[in-house]
């Protein structure tokens, strides 16, 4: 090759954009799956920081329960702890179930399934919500969370 074309041909490579292969659906599903995975041993803790890691520490956080409505990481945060570690509250024994995650881009996915608490007197308080997703620095966060009580 003649050195005016390898040059040609480096300058070409060199100024040709890298394309970074997004995650695969599967490997979306399995990160998500793992932020709740954390979030259910954090709350089994009784670690409600470390149970709030897995949602985007924004003001632009939206949490929905029932009537209301939550904006904000510190906002959820202290309506978790009102609910759950006030005085004479429990945060019980959580699991999830029915759990189902849907990608729905390399940068976004929802996920939908059921609460259950077990609480020390027996009763089992439940629900279902559906979470929306972002991957935001590489790493996936609920940034809309709709939890609704069973009746």
């Amino acid at each position: 090759m003649r050195p005016a074309a390898l040059l040609g041909a480096a300058a070409l490579s060199a100024a040709t954009p890298v394309v970074l292969a997004a995650p695969a659906p599967a490997d979306a599903t399995a990160a998500v799956r793992a932020v709740l995975d954390a979030q259910v041993a954090a709350w089994n803790r009784g670690d409600l920081e470390a149970f709030m890691e897995g949602y985007w520490r924004s003001p632009e956080l939206v949490f929905c329960s029932g009537a209301t409505l939550s904006k904000g990481w510190d906002a959820t945060l202290e309506r978790y702890r009102k609910r759950y570690q006030a005085e004479g509250r429990e945060m019980g024994t959580l699991r999830f179930e029915s759990l189902e995650v849907q990608p729905l881009g390399p940068h976004a996915a929802f996920a939908r399934g059921e609460y259950w608490l077990r609480m020390k007197d027996g009763q089992q308080p439940h629900g279902r919500f559906t979470l929306v997703l972002r991957r935001l620095s590489g790493a996936w966060r609920i940034v809309h969370d709709h939890t609704s009580a069973a009746e």
